[in-house]
């Protein structure tokens, strides 16, 4: 098979979450550890970290793998999901997976995938830990695609696990309470193993404490800890939080040497190390185009908080969302005082443009439909004057299509 035809044998045959939704979501770890044993345990051939959390999970993760570079490790970077290209979920130092190594796991062990009925996530993440082993990285930045206890990821037993901070998202899956949500995502706290959790959410802190000390697991809230901040590539006010959590994680790190310079370097160099994509990321100026993936309610509430500190004459918002989320909720944080551009999402979940509209007038929210994404961002191109601010987001997708 060619490239494309692995590709589209992998997106097609088996179910896959980004396209449809919570039917694609398979929710024990059985298949992720038989596919474990039959690549012969790769996973266990190498260090990780792991990284859980609603928000700032990808962007941490590109900050640890960016930090270790810079201290001269050769660092394998598992993240999903995608924007243009599958490649991008699998990099050893900032470069992607060949093409020829993809469509190699697939011939291999298609087979064995197709006759256990493996899902698109789980054979990403066996491919990850079969390519990683076998290029002997010094270690492995894993971020949980869904959730932690049953994510494809969590056969691991990494040197830290950091969770970030636990949002309402995936509430049809996760859980519909915080506390739910905690439970799922502290599933990857492992028996001995320190936890770092960058935020200290009251409501929900105990929970963590609760996991860690049945897990027998050191635990700290990077939040309430006195770090030292750094400046990041990274843009957006919001990026500090993910970075307390980042520098708590480093810190319980044993047998790395990482001194400040390094991770001062790569705080810096986290794009140009990874290769990281759609965070508060800057298109052009005259007018400025900001876009970023932000899909949920806080991840939205920092997006828009950032907004707020640009300066502009007139905001344009390119907007488009999946059909699972609670718009009820979302589209309130959304300033009404924006010219709005509603559109699909160009993939099977996304969500229908006249339901958006229709929603998004009732929140206050005034604009036009488009007919898909690209059309409705070179619409908003044409009206923006040169000192207007355009924000392209609601969706990974969304971001994917204007990249």
């Amino acid at each position: 098979m060619t490239y494309k035809e692995t590709l589209d044998w992998m997106f097609a045959q088996l179910p896959m979450y980004q396209q449809k939704g919570p039917m694609a979501y398979n929710a024990k770890l059985n298949n992720s550890l038989s596919l474990a044993t039959h690549l012969r345990n790769p996973h266990l051939n190498f260090k990780s970290i792991h990284v859980a959390g609603t928000n700032g999970k990808g962007s941490s993760s590109h900050m640890l793998a960016s930090v270790l570079q810079e201290a001269g490790y050769k660092v394998g970077l598992y993240t999903s999901p995608h924007m243009k290209d599958f490649r991008e979920r699998i990099k050893i130092n900032g470069k992607p997976i060949s093409q020829k190594s993809v469509i190699e796991f697939i011939e291999k062990n298609k087979a064995f995938l197709e006759k256990n009925k493996l899902s698109f996530f789980e054979m990403s993440v066996g491919m990850a830990f079969d390519y990683f082993s076998k290029k002997k990285v010094s270690i492995a930045i894993i971020e949980v695609g869904l959730g932690g206890r049953l994510d494809s990821t969590n056969i691991i037993k990494p040197e830290v696990s950091l969770i970030t901070n636990i949002g309402l998202d995936h509430t049809d899956i996760l859980g519909d309470t915080l506390a739910k949500i905690t439970r799922e995502k502290a599933g990857i706290i492992k028996p001995g193993i320190p936890v770092v959790i960058s935020e200290c959410q009251e409501e929900i802190a105990p929970v963590f404490k609760e996991i860690a000390k049945e897990r027998n697991s050191d635990i700290v809230f990077a939040e309430k800890e006195d770090l030292k901040l750094y400046k990041t590539s990274l843009l957006g006010s919001y990026q500090n939080k993910n970075m307390k959590g980042v520098l708590a994680a480093i810190k319980r790190l044993k047998g790395f040497a990482i001194s400040e310079e390094h991770i001062k370097s790569g705080l810096m160099k986290v794009v140009e190390n990874t290769g990281l994509l759609g965070r508060w990321q800057v298109l052009q100026e005259n007018p400025k185009v900001v876009c970023d993936t932000a899909h949920n309610s806080e991840g939205i509430t920092l997006v828009m908080e950032q907004i707020r500190l640009q300066e502009f004459k007139t905001l344009h918002i390119v907007l488009g969302f999946v059909k699972e989320k609670n718009l009820d909720v979302i589209l309130p944080l959304f300033p009404k005082d924006a010219i709005y551009y509603f559109a699909r999402p160009d993939i099977p979940r996304g969500l229908d443009v006249e339901i958006l509209e229709k929603k998004a007038t009732e929140a206050g929210l005034k604009g036009s439909i488009y007919d898909s994404i690209p059309n409705a961002y070179k619409a908003a191109l044409n009206k923006a004057a040169k000192d207007d601010f355009i924000y392209i987001g609601g969706s990974t997708f969304t971001v994917a299509e204007v990249l």
